[in-house]
């Protein structure tokens, strides 16, 4: 059930939340975390069903924030409620006016006590989420550089650039499954890698990113080619008994080429927005690994 307050404030808001728990006879809903969606509106209902699906793994209060049009007087409007499919509880909150500048504000005082602040920003984010007034709120801040509305690339190096211990991007998840099979591979196969090609669309971060952890990893030069998608399509690891291949044209099913071994089918699906975004959620600590390809990435995009 979702209740429409108009011209509000946190205080409003939290009284709602507290009026919703009552109605729904649970004064202790089992949150373990706040999480901070900052979307257009355009995005905001997507990306607020991408939060409920996620929700389910990690049950959260979820405070959609749509910044509107700075100019003119401050107002607050929100949609509160529970239940619905969420896990916890939800508020789809508007800014507009001055208040628009300053999001931090209302969003602070609604921010569960005593629990980690996960901020994420489905399409646009800002150049760095780290100083972000919203940002600044958070243990993990989660941008998408395969969904701004211009310049990938462009986004991804922005965001390696500006990496602080806390930040990661979708697509670097998007990669967990391929780098499993890649070194579930080399585990197999413990054959010294003397090349490596990694085949996308044009403008793929994850393939920029894969391309860097790679390089990182194997110490080799990684040629990147382009197909016509979706997303990544293949992956090939040479070595002088043969190469190692990962092919994926369809973006569900791949199959597994190696050395002395008939080709087979392995499951490897695009993942949904939601899935990508409960894995990040299961962990808050700095990602080591990633971290180390944003430095590298950033370095080399900067050449």
């Amino acid at each position: 059930m979702m209740i429409a307050l108009s011209d509000t404030d946190s205080a409003g808001i939290a009284r709602e939340f507290m009026r919703a728990r009552s109605r729904a006879g649970s004064p202790a809903m089992g949150m373990v975390m706040t999480m901070v969606v900052v979307a257009d509106e355009d995005d905001a209902d997507r990306a607020m069903e991408m939060a409920r699906e996620a929700s389910h793994e990690h049950p959260a209060r979820v405070l959609g924030v749509i910044l509107g049009d700075a100019r003119g007087d401050s107002q607050v409007d929100a949609q509160v409620g529970t239940g619905s499919g969420w896990a916890g509880e939800t508020a789809l909150i508007r800014l507009t006016g001055e208040v628009a500048k300053h999001p931090e504000s209302v969003v602070l005082p609604l921010l569960l006590p005593d629990s980690p602040v996960a901020v994420w920003w489905p399409t646009d984010p800002p150049a760095d989420p780290s100083t972000d007034p919203l940002g600044v709120l958070a243990q993990r801040r989660i941008t998408d550089s395969a969904n701004v509305s211009r310049g990938k690339t462009r986004a991804l190096l922005g965001q390696c650039h500006a990496y602080t211990p806390g930040n990661t991007d979708l697509a670097w998840t998007r990669l967990t499954p391929w780098r499993g099979l890649l070194a579930a591979a080399l585990d197999q196969h413990p054959l010294k890698v003397t090349a490596a090609t990694v085949v996308g669309e044009r403008g793929n971060p994850s393939a920029d990113l894969l391309v860097a952890w790679l390089h990182n990893r194997l110490k080799v030069e990684v040629a990147r080619k382009i197909s016509a998608g979706p997303g990544l399509t293949a992956v090939e690891l040479e070595t002088r008994e043969g190469p190692i291949r990962i092919s994926r044209p369809d973006g569900r099913l791949a199959t597994y080429s190696s050395p002395g071994h008939p080709d087979r089918p392995i499951a490897l699906r695009r993942r949904d927005v939601h899935e990508l975004l409960a894995e990040e959620l299961r962990r808050l600590d700095e990602d080591d690994v990633y971290a180390s390809v944003a430095k590298s990435l950033s370095k080399s995009g900067a050449r």
